[in-house]
């Protein structure tokens, strides 16, 4: 890759972080969305810029913070990882032994199978969409009088991949954040103008409502 495109590629992030940031801090109140009820967005970048967007996140965090809000930052790992524990030690030991036999038999084999372990511990209405929305509702019943001014930024999406396709997380937080603005930070590639891949690998979702960054 070019010199110019990887400063290209910085600037479009650098971009998308300043838009949003414009439009959480705006005097009118946060405009992610032009629906009042519908206040979830995304920024999408590319999985090689993991680290530069973290460092946006820290940035974007002290802004927001310096000018009286409230960050809830998620860590979606850390809830795939919590939900698999949960499981108990004996689960997560005869997942792994299963799943070294099946890579003997082939790398594919491998991950189908923890596909079908892992991805009912996080799909649905009830899986990880509801860490977040545990979340982000108890700190809003908490501090009622900063809900207005409360955002949450749900990130490490990446360590869900293969497992779970973000444009559901969305979906199924939809009606569940007490109207508290959501921003999901997307690894991944655009394709159109709507249409999203998760970690540039699986085909595109174009199943997205809110607005997409940049």
């Amino acid at each position: 890759m070019s010199q110019g495109l990887f400063a290209n590629q910085s600037v479009q992030l650098q971009d998308a972080f300043d838009a949003l940031r414009k439009d959480l801090i705006h005097e009118d109140g946060p405009r992610i969305s032009t629906m009042r009820n519908y206040r979830f967005a995304i920024l999408q970048y590319l999985p090689a810029d993991e680290f530069k967007v973290r460092t946006e996140v820290q940035r974007l965090t002290g802004d927001l913070v310096g000018n009286g809000w409230m960050v809830l930052s998620i860590n979606l790992q850390k809830l795939l990882l919590d939900r698999v524990r949960a499981e108990g030690d004996e689960w997560v030991k005869r997942v792994i032994e299963m799943e070294k036999k099946m890579h003997a038999i082939g790398p594919d084999r491998s991950l189908s199978y923890l596909q079908d372990r892992v991805a009912p511990l996080i799909e649905g209405p009830e899986g990880i969409a509801a860490d977040c929305s545990r979340i982000i509702c108890e700190h809003a019943e908490q501090h009622p009088d900063q809900r207005d001014r409360t955002v949450a930024l749900i990130g490490r999406a990446g360590a869900l991949y293969p497992f779970f396709r973000s444009s559901s997380l969305l979906k199924h937080l939809d009606g569940r954040t007490m109207n508290v603005p959501a921003v999901l930070l997307y690894p991944g590639e655009r394709r159109g103008s709507k249409g999203l891949s998760f970690m540039g690998m699986l085909n595109p979702d174009s199943d997205y409502r809110p607005r997409i960054y940049p």
